[in-house]
């Protein structure tokens, strides 16, 4: 009866990791679209006792370059994350550069969120410029000598791959990612451009098409191991 129960213990663990991976693999498909958006995987593994766990990853290629008619959006070439900071004061990191210009001409996320220490564009600017070092020059009308008014800055972590979903598109560093350092002189940064999502879709339904077969195996076999149970303890009966 133990090996029973312990067969049917193994199915439910089964079918709980798959299902687990299964919500993360429906957080990419429905992320798809979203600029800057890293997918998510749910990486598995068998533990001494049989039972099977897993540990959440982020997937951290880069995604497609999109070019863009607004002069806010910039995308990031290569490694790195923008620090921007709530108006309550936390600090969180994003790829996602689809900016605006926010309260009071601040440059910020589309939820509001402030780009690095705060970078203000003037009310009269003509155009601003913004160059792959972070740098964000203003002319105030055609010809004038540009003013630096600010920098995008870029940070990296030693472990990416371990960084956690923060408030929507954005995400916070822990003891495993190693805290955040200021990369030096980027040369990552363009303007007119933002970065496309890294989910293949191609291989997020095939990945949910192989969970739903393996789930759909692991509760038959729990219906069998439950039946020989039952039918066990009637026999004792």
């Amino acid at each position: 009866m133990f090996n029973m129960q312990a067969v049917t213990n193994r199915c439910v663990n089964n079918a709980t990791m798959q299902f687990e991976k299964l919500g993360y693999v429906a957080s990419n498909l429905a992320n798809y679209s979203t600029v800057g958006y890293k997918g998510l995987s749910f990486e598995q593994f068998l533990r001494e006792d049989g039972y099977v766990d897993g540990a959440i990853r982020k997937n951290t290629l880069q995604g497609s370059i999109r070019v863009s008619s607004n002069p806010y959006d910039i995308a990031i070439s290569g490694e790195g994350y923008i620090p921007v900071v709530s108006k309550d004061g936390e600090v969180q990191y994003t790829r996602d550069g689809s900016f605006k210009k926010g309260e009071n001409g601040y440059l910020m996320t589309l939820d509001d969120w402030m780009v690095g220490d705060g970078i203000k564009i003037p009310p009269n600017s003509y155009k601003f410029e913004i160059k792959p070092n972070g740098d964000v020059m203003n002319y105030d009308k055609a010809g004038s000598l540009p003013e630096k008014i600010g920098t995008i800055p870029i940070v990296q972590f030693d472990n990416p791959e371990a960084l956690e979903q923060g408030h929507n598109n954005k995400v916070v560093f822990n003891s495993e990612t190693g805290d955040p350092f200021l990369v030096k002189d980027p040369k990552s940064i363009r303007q007119y451009a933002t970065e496309v999502s890294n989910v293949n879709i191609h291989d997020e339904l095939n990945t949910m098409m192989r969970l739903n077969a393996s789930m759909i195996a692991s509760l038959n076999l729990m219906k069998v191991a439950n039946d020989m149970y039952s039918k066990g303890i009637n026999l004792q009966q």
